[in-house]
């Protein structure tokens, strides 16, 4: 599944690249910038929420993800709500990323990348 959703966005971003490239590219260097992104962004996402706390063995003890979880328990009157941003990242952290979650990551890091593309391509066009 997580194949399929890598050849959409790849397919995607090649067919529909006027937003991030330049009349003269062909198109395929921001596909590649935009499916570059995408998996890095989709590879990057549980280290990143590993590193914040949010483990398979629980939260952390004193790291971020403790402090959002003692805030969202505060605000909720003891408890964590289930499908907010902590319960989230915490499914995250102990199980990875489900097929919807590695979508819109992908998503993310490919509109990501394509803006820093096109930041690139603006800084070139200075000199």
């Amino acid at each position: 599944m997580r194949h399929l959703v890598y050849i959409v966005l790849i397919l995607s971003a090649s067919f529909n690249t006027g937003l991030c490239s330049k009349s003269r590219d062909s198109g395929w260097s921001t596909a590649a910038w935009i499916a570059g992104g995408a998996v890095v962004a989709v590879a990057a996402a549980p280290i990143v929420v590993g590193a914040a706390g949010f483990t398979g063995a629980g939260i952390a003890a004193g790291s971020l993800g403790a402090q959002m979880m003692s805030a969202a328990a505060v605000a909720n009157g003891g408890g964590v709500a289930a499908g907010g941003i902590v319960a989230t990242l915490q499914s995250v952290g102990a199980a990875g990323l489900s097929a919807a979650g590695t979508a819109a990551v992908g998503s993310v890091g490919g509109a990501a990348a394509c803006a820093v593309k096109k930041a690139l391509d603006y800084s070139e066009d200075e000199f």
